[in-house]
C-alpha cells in the first residue's frame, strides 16, 4: 500500500485523543444540565441559559438543525444515565431524587429534567419534537410500573403538549408511545390503565383525526374466543347446546362475513333461535336479579367470561352474562342495517326481515332481564341510534367537526347604516305585493306561467351531448331525475316522434334531432329499413281497418 493511501486511511479514523475529548465534552455538558436540574425556581429562570452555556448556538434564542440534534443526544444520554441511576438505588424512577426541605417536596430529577425541556420547546428555542422523543425513550427504560408514574405525568402536561406548535411536531411519536404501551399491558389485568390511555388519546387528538378511526371497517379477528369441542365426564347440562353457544361469537367476532355467504347466515339464524328459545324457556326472577346487582358489583372484573363447560348452568342465570349476549345481538343487526355502506353489502330482503323478528325477540329478552329492564333497553338504544352518526360520518370521508369562528367585521363608529323597513319583511315580497295592487290580474297572466317548447328545453342537454364541448358526465342535465321527467311529459305533448325514441335510446334519444351535431344525430336517427317496415306495418293495419269497414 503506498504512503499516500495509508495517510488517507489513517486519517479517517479518529484518534484515541479525538475520542476521549468528545467523550469528555459529553460529560461535562451532562454536569451542565445536572447542575440545572438541582436549581430551584420555574425553568423559565434558567432553561435558556444553560442551554447557551451547552451548545454556545449561532443564534441566542432558536437552535439549528445540526445544534438541535447534538442537544437531543445529549439529553437522551442524561436521561438514561438518571434512569440507570435510579434502578441502581431501588427508588421509583420519576421520585428518583426528591427532597424535603421545610416541609416541601421537591421534584425528582427526572420530572424536573422533563419540565425544562418542556419549556424550551413551548418558548420554540428548541425543536417541538424533543419532548415527545424523551417520553418514548423513558416509557421504552422503564418497567410498567414505572410507566403508570410516566403516564400520570404525560396527562398532568396534557394541555401544553397538545399545543398546534408541539402537537404537530410530536402526535405520531406520541401514537407511537401510547400504541407501544398498550401493547405491552396485560388487556385482562391492566384494564384500568388502557382505559386511560384511550381516554387521553380521545382528548388529546381532535375528534376529526383519521389516525384513530377505523375507515375501512377491519374487523378484530384474532380476538378468538376457545371453548371445548368435545364433551368432558360428569356434564350436567346439554353439552350441544354448550357448543351452539359459544359458536356464535366466531359470528360476532366477524359480522361482514355473514352477508357474503348465506350458508353462514342460515347456520347463525338456527344458533340463535336455539339460544333465545333457551333463553325464554327459562326467565330470570327478580330475586335472581337482586342477588346479581349490576350497579352494586366491584369495578375489578374481566372482559372475557369463562368457557367452561361446568359453568354454563351458572352463567345461564347471571342477568349480566345474559345481557352481554344480547347485546352483542343487537351491534350485530346494527352493524347489518347501518347506513353507509354499499349496495352489494347491504342485506337481502328476506334478510332483513329474519333481522327485524331477532331483534324484536332480543329487545323483549333485554326487557325481561331482572333488574330495570326496561331502562337498560332504552340506554342501549340510544347508544346504538348515536352510533348511526358515526357512520354517516365514516362514510363522508372523516370531515372536521372543528369550524373556524367568523371573523367579525369592525364597523367605524358612525358608518353603521339603518335598515330600510319593508311592508312584507324583504323587498321581493313587497314589490311583489305592489304589482298585485296594481295588476289584479297578475296571477293569472298567461304569460306568468307557460309550457316551454322543447327545442328550447332539450338545449342544454344537447350541449352535454355534443363531445366538442367537454363537459363532464357527472355534469349532465340528464342526471337530474326532475330535469328528465320533466322534458318526457313535454316531448309527449309536443313530440311524439321523439317521444318513442325513449324506449330504445333513453333520456338522449329524445333530444330533437335538429338540435344534436351530426356525428352524434346519426347514432340517434331512425334506419330506412326501419321506417319502411314501420310503413308497411301502417298500411297493413290501414288495409285490415278499412276491410272491416267495408264488411260493416
Amino acid at each position: 500500500m503506498s504512503n499516500a493511501l495509508l495517510s488517507l486511511c489513517l486519517s479517517a479514523i479518529p484518534s484515541v485523543d479525538s475520542r476521549l475529548d468528545h467523550s469528555l465534552l459529553s460529560t461535562i455538558n451532562m454536569e451542565v444540565f445536572k447542575r440545572a436540574i438541582l436549581q430551584p425556581g420555574p425553568p423559565q429562570a434558567f432553561a435558556l441559559q444553560t442551554v447557551q452555556e451547552v451548545i454556545k448556538p449561532q443564534k441566542q434564542t432558536k437552535l439549528a438543525q445540526d445544534e438541535n440534534q447534538l442537544l437531543e443526544n445529549i439529553l437522551r444520554t442524561l436521561l438514561q444515565e438518571l434512569v440507570s441511576s435510579a434502578v441502581q438505588s431501588g427508588e421509583q424512577i420519576m421520585q428518583y431524587g426528591q427532597s424535603i426541605d421545610d416541609g416541601e417536596t421537591s421534584q425528582g430529577h427526572i420530572p424536573r429534567l422533563l419540565d425544562i425541556v418542556l419549556y424550551l420547546c413551548e418558548r420554540e428555542h428548541v425543536e417541538g419534537g424533543m419532548i415527545f422523543q424523551l417520553l418514548e425513550d423513558l416509557t421504552e427504560m422503564s418497567t410498567m410500573r414505572n410507566c403508570k408514574d410516566i403516564f400520570g405525568y404525560i396527562e398532568s402536561k396534557q394541555d401544553i403538549l397538545g399545543k398546534q406548535e408541539l402537537f404537530a411536531r410530536g402526535k405520531l411519536v406520541m401514537l407511537r408511545t401510547c400504541n407501544q404501551l398498550l401493547r405491552r399491558l396485560s388487556k385482562a389485568n391492566d384494564v384500568v390503565f388502557c382505559g386511560r390511555i384511550l381516554m387521553f388519546l380521545a382528548h388529546f387528538f381532535p375528534l376529526s383525526e383519521r389516525s384513530a378511526v377505523n375507515i375501512k371497517g377491519v374487523f378484530n379477528t384474532s380476538n378468538d374466543t376457545k371453548y371445548e369441542k368435545d364433551p368432558p365426564d360428569g356434564i350436567s347440562i346439554d353439552f350441544n347446546f354448550y357448543k351452539t353457544f359459544w359458536s356464535l361469537q366466531e359470528h360476532f367476532c366477524n359480522p361482514a362475513s355473514l352477508t357474503l355467504a348465506s350458508a353462514k347466515w342460515q347456520k347463525f339464524t338456527t344458533s340463535l333461535m336455539i339460544v333465545l328459545n333457551t333463553f325464554e324457556a327459562q326467565p330470570l326472577s327478580d330475586e335472581e336479579g337482586d342477588a346479581n346487582n349490576l350497579e352494586e358489583e366491584s369495578a375489578n372484573f374481566s372482559i372475557k367470561y369463562l368457557t367452561s363447560s361446568k359453568l354454563m348452568g351458572l352463567e345461564l342465570k347471571d342477568p349480566s352474562f345474559r345481557r352481554h349476549v344480547l347485546v352483542q345481538c343487537l351491534i350485530l343487526f346494527d352493524y347489518l342495517k347501518a347506513p353507509g355502506k354499499n349496495e352489494k353489502d347491504l342485506p337481502s330482503e328476506s334478510m332483513k326481515e329474519e333481522i327485524k323478528s331477532c331483534e324484536e325477540r332480543v329487545k323483549k329478552l333485554l326487557e325481561m332481564t331482572p333488574p330495570k329492564g326496561k331502562d337498560f333497553l332504552c340506554k342501549i338504544d340510544h347508544i346504538l341510534e348515536r352510533e348511526k352518526n358515526w357512520a354517516w360520518w365514516k362514510r363522508d370521508g372523516c370531515p372536521p367537526f372543528e369550524k373556524q369562528p367568523l371573523e367579525k367585521k369592525t364597523v367605524q363608529d358612525g358608518a353603521k347604516k339603518r335598515r330600510q323597513k319593508w311592508r312584507l319583511g324583504n323587498r321581493e315580497l313587497s314589490q311583489l305585493w305592489k304589482w298585485a295592487d296594481q295588476n289584479p290580474n297578475a296571477l293569472t297572466d298567461p304569460q306568468r306561467v307557460r309550457t316551454p317548447h322543447i327545442m328550447e328545453y332539450w338545449k342544454p342537454l344537447a350541449e352535454d351531448m355534443d363531445v366538442s364541448a367537454g363537459i363532464e358526465a357527472d355534469y349532465h342535465h340528464k342526471n337530474s331525475r326532475v330535469y328528465c321527467w320533466k322534458g318526457l311529459r313535454f316531448s309527449a305533448r309536443q313530440d311524439l316522434d321523439g317521444f318513442s325514441r325513449f324506449t330504445d335510446h333513453g333520456i338522449e334519444g329524445v333530444v330533437p334531432l335538429e338540435l344534436l351535431p351530426p356525428d352524434v344525430r346519426s347514432k340517434y336517427q331512425a334506419k330506412p329499413n326501419d321506417k319502411s317496415k314501420r310503413a308497411k306495418k301502417d298500411e297493413s293495419k290501414g288495409a285490415a281497418a278499412q276491410a272491416e269497414e267495408n264488411q260493416v
